[in-house]
């Protein structure tokens, strides 16, 4: 039987190493969530990282926006957050309405409030090895693998997707840690070939079930990213969820067939349950980082793009 990889212990440590440093602080860290209509699945992530700072302690606000927002609106939202001293991050929850400017809104975080590490300061700082907020699912990504002495020198690691939300900082935190990478995507050639080399496959392409038995060597360590809605009912029984199905009316299916990985896999991610809570714990972690150096030197926190 593969090992199973799941989130939570995971997150409970990286949590629980937190709180004493919050202790430590002269005053709360302070995160600012933006978030524009009324997606649900975004709602429940908003909620979810409130939750999460009102547990350890952390100061939170909550901006709900309607969808009609335009972009100029949204950036003088921002920048007050980047100027605001008793905030140290700032989340745009996405995704964001088709008539927004997504990245003139996320670039116009300061980078010293970033706590997605989207911005593109942060991510030169990651391709160039020197410390700033990481990307929280791929570096959770990264805790979750140590968590379970999978290792990563060495290795082969195979990252599907090239987002540069999940797909490109993986790859380059997997490079970190010395492994030999690949990055898949919709134009390579052999793609199930080159995934089946893998010793570490991470699948972040947005289909489910995707990745099949053809992907999967015998014995790889498997991590699903992916998180997709089932409402059909022969697609769920098709990913062994028939149950489920009839119970709730609808599943939720990584990017990875979840029959196949089970036979196939040596370790693997459940979703849900694998890597999604290790990017809320992430998002703490960089909150907590961007307020102990705020406070360091209070000087420096200018809200500078």
């Amino acid at each position: 039987m593969p090992q199973i990889l799941s989130g939570a212990p995971v997150q409970a440590r990286i949590l629980e190493n937190l709180k004493p440093r919050i202790k430590n602080l002269s005053r709360p860290p302070g995160l600012a969530v933006v978030l524009v209509g009324q997606d649900p699945a975004s709602s429940i992530y908003v909620r979810s990282k409130i939750k999460a700072c009102h547990d350890l302690g952390i100061f939170s606000e909550s901006h709900e926006i309607p969808a009609t927002v335009t972009t100029e609106e949204l950036l003088v939202l921002v920048d007050k957050l980047n100027k605001d001293p008793k905030i140290d991050g700032i989340l745009v929850q996405m995704p964001l309405p088709k008539h927004v400017d997504t990245r003139r809104v996320l670039e116009a975080v300061a980078a010293d409030k970033d706590a997605d590490g989207f911005h593109p300061t942060n991510v030169g700082y990651l391709v160039a090895g020197r410390p700033a907020p990481r990307s929280c699912t791929p570096a959770g990504i990264i805790e979750l693998l140590k968590f379970y002495e999978i290792p990563m020198a060495g290795r082969n690691a195979v990252v599907l997707g090239r987002s540069d939300i999940v797909g490109k900082p993986m790859a380059l935190m997997l490079l970190q840690e010395n492994a030999t990478v690949t990055i898949c995507h919709s134009r390579t050639e052999d793609i199930e070939g080159v995934c089946r080399r893998a010793d570490l496959l991470v699948a972040a392409i947005g289909r489910p079930g995707f990745v099949t038995a053809d992907f999967i060597a015998p014995g790889a360590t498997v991590i699903d990213v992916g998180i997709n809605r089932i409402t059909d009912a022969a697609q769920a029984a098709a990913f062994g969820r028939a149950e489920e199905f009839a119970a709730k009316g609808k599943v939720v299916v990584g990017d990875v067939h979840p029959v196949d990985v089970q036979r196939c896999a040596g370790a693997y991610t459940p979703v849900p349950g694998g890597v999604g809570p290790l990017t809320i714990a992430m998002l703490m972690s960089n909150t907590v980082e961007l307020a102990e150096k705020h406070l360091a030197s209070p000087d420096q926190t200018t809200g500078a793009r």
